[in-house]
């Protein structure tokens, strides 16, 4: 890939590295299904105390729920190939002395994510869901379907990871030119209230408890995106 290379080279390009991606994930969901009952009850501890069982409610629903399952584990073991193949896309538009950092790159964006997920499954779901089900009273009796709880925890697994991505985002972003520390310092007021609106829609309590465990490390983040952001300016000049 260079960058003088036509729309249509460079959209070939990037379905090429789509394509390698899917046959990785493929891959990785094959070898994680026949762990899938193990990884349901790793993804059930959360719950402990407040949910007992998890119920399903048709013939097919048990399948679909360990192939939800078997995707997310998939899409953690082979992030570092997405990674990659990510890295080498963009890489053409990045002076060359950061291209000898790839390894650099696909690490700090694995941990990340892994961190992204971490907080999740430790901090934030435990409370989320001893809030939603408080509603529970003695004139309800929960009757949790699997397929709405695995639902509930691969979106905000997924998308704690995602946001954890931000100073990550960030580099890569004024490395490409696109953005500077004084551009996110100047919009952070709008920063402040997308990312309420973020937490708000990710987590999938209406308190503000939860709302703020979610927004107040993306806030923290963001603060973080933005140094990172002035440190690669420095460099990069």
């Amino acid at each position: 890939m260079d960058k003088s290379l036509t729309l249509v080279e460079h959209l070939n390009e990037l379905r090429k590295r789509i394509i390698i991606s899917l046959i990785a994930l493929g891959m990785a969901i094959a070898v994680s299904f026949p762990f899938a009952s193990v990884l349901l009850e790793i993804l059930k501890l959360p719950a402990s105390g407040v949910i007992e069982k998890l119920a399903f409610f048709s013939p097919q629903e048990a399948f679909l729920i360990y192939m939800r399952i078997a995707f997310l584990s998939g899409l953690v073991i082979c992030m570092p190939i997405i990674l990659s193949q990510l890295w080498v896309f963009i890489s053409p538009a990045i002076e060359e002395g950061l291209k000898k950092r790839a390894s650099s790159f696909i690490l700090f964006c694995f941990l990340a994510f892994i961190l992204g997920i971490f907080f999740a499954y430790f901090i934030l779901i435990p409370p989320a869901l001893k809030f939603l089900l408080s509603f529970a009273q003695s004139q309800l009796q929960p009757v949790i379907s699997a397929n709405n709880y695995i639902s509930f925890m691969v979106s905000l697994l997924l998308g704690c990871g995602l946001v954890f991505q931000m100073p990550v985002l960030s580099f890569i972003l004024t490395k490409l030119g696109i953005i500077n520390a004084k551009i996110l310092r100047g919009k952070y007021k709008y920063a402040i209230v997308i990312i309420f609106i973020a937490a708000a829609i990710i987590t999938p309590t209406p308190d503000a408890l939860n709302m703020l465990i979610l927004a107040c490390p993306m806030l923290f983040l963001y603060e973080v995106s933005i140094w990172i952001s002035f440190l690669a300016e420095r460099k990069g000049g």
